[in-house]
């Protein structure tokens, strides 16, 4: 959808306003605009970024937008990692940054992430996760991303213990296949002597 079909602001310009004020009747508005059309939402929403570079979903954590928040990790084909371009940052990082401001709507805001598939694993360009922004001021979030990220990390484990083991049991049917071979062809060569 062109940015003809709105007045003044251009839609990108009204999708980070509307998540930077947690405007959700704006929000609303703009998704309707492209209720025909909402993989150009999508496209929108995950490319429509403020002068530094944040994305909506960026601000909401920043600013503890939930509302609009919510609504926005409740679309498919949303990127939930997605980085800031300055600092690498994706949305799980100022969740926990604004941990230091409001811990409670932290909180709330980064068990909804996590809930959707956030990744609590990914480093920043600093080479920080989100865990480590936290440290020990609040061990609440400090668990819930603890725990995020090892049922991440067992759930890698678990598909790449799925992965050998399909790959063993392969090997295992090819050796049978081809020892069942050899105790053909020597069986004929047996009868032919």
């Amino acid at each position: 959808m062109s940015d003809e079909k709105f007045k003044g602001a251009t839609a990108q310009e009204q999708m980070i306003e509307a998540a930077r004020r947690n405007n959700l009747d704006l929000f609303k508005s703009i998704e309707n605009q492209y209720g025909e059309k909402p993989e150009e939402f999508i496209k929108l929403l995950n490319t429509a970024t403020d002068a530094t570079g944040d994305s909506a979903l960026h601000l909401c954590c920043k600013y503890g937008c939930y509302s609009v928040m919510d609504e926005i990790i409740d679309l498919d084909g949303v990127n939930l990692d997605i980085k800031a371009p300055v600092t690498g940052d994706t949305p799980l990082h100022y969740a926990a940054n604004y941990s230091f401001s409001e811990p409670e709507y932290a909180l709330f805001l980064i068990q909804q992430l996590i809930e959707v598939g956030a990744d609590p694993s990914i480093r920043n360009k600093e080479g920080l996760k989100p865990l480590d922004i936290i440290g020990g001021s609040n061990d609440k979030i400090r668990k819930v991303l603890e725990s995020a990220e090892y049922a991440k990390l067992l759930s890698t484990s678990v598909k790449l213990c799925r992965m050998l083991m399909m790959k063993i049991t392969m090997m295992i049917r090819l050796r049978i296949i081809i020892t069942n071979r050899i105790i053909t062809e020597d069986s004929r060569f047996r009868k032919a002597t």
